[in-house]
């Protein structure tokens, strides 16, 4: 289930684009996928935590982020953000 506060990372035909769930238009559009997430990541922050989903380039989602004070669904199992040093 996706709130608001929720941002996905897509592939866009100008790079990469953060959108909200349900939306038209993206909040914005990047050169690559790492400054889409960073954005995504502020957006969702911002917004009080929730939950960052991204694309790959073949357009199946790969990867979701909880960005705090979000309620990870997971989290013992969401250790690669811990490990990374993110």
């Amino acid at each position: 289930m996706t709130k608001k506060s929720d941002r996905f990372v897509v592939n866009h035909p100008d790079g990469w684009a953060v959108k909200a769930p349900g939306a038209k238009r993206a909040s914005g559009v990047f050169d690559t996928q790492a400054q889409a997430q960073a954005a995504a990541r502020q957006i969702v922050a911002n917004a009080g935590g929730g939950e960052v989903v991204t694309q790959g380039r073949d357009g199946k989602f790969r990867d979701s982020d909880t960005v705090p004070p979000g309620n990870d669904p997971f989290p013992p199992r969401d250790t690669k953000q811990v490990l990374a040093g993110v």
